[in-house]
């Protein structure tokens, strides 16, 4: 076969289009070559597009069935044929349009192709290297196609929700100020201001904000972003976010514009998604689960079980408590039946996420046996299962310490535990907004207060006073949206104030020459009368990830980076020219 023009022929029907309703028409199909199987008179093509595959059978045609076989993989073709009913044996239940074939009677070929590096499937093992160097053709495959479509169905939910809530979908710059975020930037040297940089943006934040001062009301963008940081299967040097911003917002607000919004993308999966979501206290987050982004799928509520060793004699726990710490532990349900052997590796794994030590309790059968037995006495250790709620089926598990780093690490236990158990099903959906974040975070290594969000950040209204005698009490106006332990959105209510804005530059050590050379036009625009206002930004690749049930967002976007920041198939980062070099002023 020759490679033929595509000429004035058209496709009638996309490959998974036809149907029983359609035998008898003469069609025209346009695709990929998925596989092709001589059985001698008879030869079958398995003809692929994105909507899905048809099979095509050549018969009782000498010429025709000779071209037919000499066709390969991934050859793209064009078809011309009659859809025929299949005989009942042969009827595919696997596919769409598995009641009916084409039967041939012109196959025009319309390009070849070399022997792809792993065949289209989604049951073919590949290297995620392999598939990121070929994503072209990993993205032929049907899982990736099905994320593609999610992507841009949620998407044009996105933009059509926002649109009915009177939202202005407005770009903001790609090429703008270098401003601190929380990660270093991608800088851009200027060839007209030589020794000059832009930044590409971490987020629209400032922008976003002076379209409030500017009268916009409600603004919103699906727009990229771009943080130089160190990446993991959720992050990447660029990213996309839903970007919103309110005037006049209170937290209430902006919760009751986005639930809906999640209610709606929810839907596209057939799952609900039950209003109002629960809120949940920074506070509370942590003691409760060890998280600020806690799932909830599992249940095992992290508790405090000091009471239950206020007397003991047990050294570890009771030199925690007398130094201001706590007993914390949670109940594995169903986990008395562990074996020693699982009990030890549990223990081993709370000392890699830096416990200094684990006891586990179990009262199976009546019988209490614990790690701690001898040391703490049944009656301790009879009172800490009650006060974990544990039933005569479960598990505790105590650690002790300070009780933020105690939490945290009974949280990480904790969905170590959940993913061991299988508690965290795949098709259950939990929403939570975490609120009343802290204002700062102290860095012990500096001896000094970062903000934990972003310097535009309100305090609470009640707080505002603990910003200058009790700073690291101070509760923030911040609020993250979850979903099955991922943060898929994070925003807040931002300063309208001027004089508040300056307070919080100072206590962050950010000095008015400072603030003026690094966002002096976002301060002097907060004069000219700025409304109250807040906003959120949600993560468009993991939410559309959780959509599509996807461990990384690497397979929701297009193309991706490694985790080191390599475009594998576009060989970026490079070099570049000496010249290039020279004209923008750089060695």
């Amino acid at each position: 076969m020759t490679i033929e023009p595509l000429g004035k022929l058209a496709r009638t029907h996309t490959c998974g289009a036809l149907r029983v309703g359609e035998v008898g028409q003469d069609v025209v199909l346009l695709g990929w070559v998925h596989r092709v199987r001589d059985l001698g008179s008879l030869v079958f093509i398995d003809v692929r597009d994105r909507y899905g595959m048809t099979q095509v059978v050549v018969r009782d045609n000498d010429i025709l069935g000779a071209d037919a076989k000499r066709l390969r993989s991934e050859f793209v073709i064009a078809v011309m044929g009659r859809v025929e009913h299949r005989s009942p044996e042969t009827v595919n239940a696997k596919i769409a349009t598995g009641q009916i074939e084409v039967s041939a009677n012109e196959i025009r070929l319309l390009n070849e192709a070399k022997t792809p590096p792993f065949m289209i499937g989604d049951d073919v093992e590949v290297s995620e290297e392999t598939r990121l160097k070929y994503r072209y053709i990993d993205l032929r495959r049907p899982r990736m196609q099905r994320n593609m479509v999610m992507r841009h169905r949620a998407t044009m939910a996105i933009r059509q929700y926002f649109d009915e809530q009177g939202f202005l979908e407005i770009e903001t710059p790609m090429l703008t100020k270098s401003t601190p975020e929380g990660a270093r930037d991608y800088l851009v040297p200027s060839r007209v201001h030589p020794g000059e940089f832009y930044a590409l943006p971490q987020s629209p934040q400032i922008f976003k904000q002076i379209l409030m001062i500017a009268g916009m009301d409600r603004y919103f963008q699906i727009v990229k972003c771009f943080r130089d940081e160190d990446l993991r299967a959720d992050r990447q040097p660029e990213f996309t976010q839903v970007d919103l911003e309110i005037s006049y917002a209170t937290e209430d607000l902006v919760f009751a514009m986005i639930e809906p919004l999640m209610e709606r993308v929810m839907a596209l999966i057939g799952r609900d998604a039950p209003r109002p979501f629960l809120r949940l206290p920074y506070a509370e987050a942590i003691a409760k689960y060890g998280s600020d982004k806690p799932d909830l799928r599992c249940g095992m509520e992290i508790r405090d079980l000091s009471d239950a060793f206020a007397t003991s004699e047990f050294v570890l726990f009771r030199n925690a408590i007398a130094t201001g710490g706590e007993v914390r532990g949670f109940a594995v349900p169903g986990a008395a039946k562990y074996s020693r052997r699982e009990l030890d590796e549990l223990v081993e794994q709370a000392k890699q996420l830096g416990a200094g030590g684990l006891v586990w309790a179990r009262a199976a059968d009546a019988a209490v046996q614990s790690s701690a037995l001898k040391a703490a006495g049944e009656d301790a250790i009879r009172r800490a299962l009650e006060l974990a709620g544990a039933a005569p089926e479960d598990l505790v598990l105590m650690a002790a310490g300070a009780h933020e780093s105690t939490s945290k690490m009974l949280g990480q236990l904790r969905l170590h535990v959940a993913r061991k158990e299988n508690l965290l099903d795949p098709s259950a959906f939990a929403f939570l907004w975490v609120v009343n974040f802290p204002m700062f975070d102290w860095i012990e290594e500096e001896r000094r207060y970062e903000f934990m969000h972003h310097p535009f950040t309100a305090p609470l209204e009640s707080d505002r006073l603990l910003l200058e005698t009790d700073q690291g009490s101070a509760r923030a106006r911040a609020y993250d949206l979850v979903l099955n332990g991922s943060e898929i959105a994070g925003g807040s209510i931002r300063i309208h104030d001027q004089a508040l804005q300056r307070l919080i530059f100072k206590l962050l050590g950010i000095s008015d020459e400072e603030a003026k050379l690094r966002f002096g036009f976002f301060v002097d625009a907060l004069e000219y009368g700025t409304p109250p206002h807040g906003g959120i930004a949600l993560g468009l690749d993991r939410i559309i990830a959780i959509l599509c049930g996807e461990p990384s967002i690497r397979d929701v976007i297009a193309f991706p980076k490694t985790a080191q920041a390599v475009d594998l198939m576009a060989a970026a980062p490079s070099t570049v020219s000496e010249r290039q070099l020279r004209e923008l002023k750089l060695k």
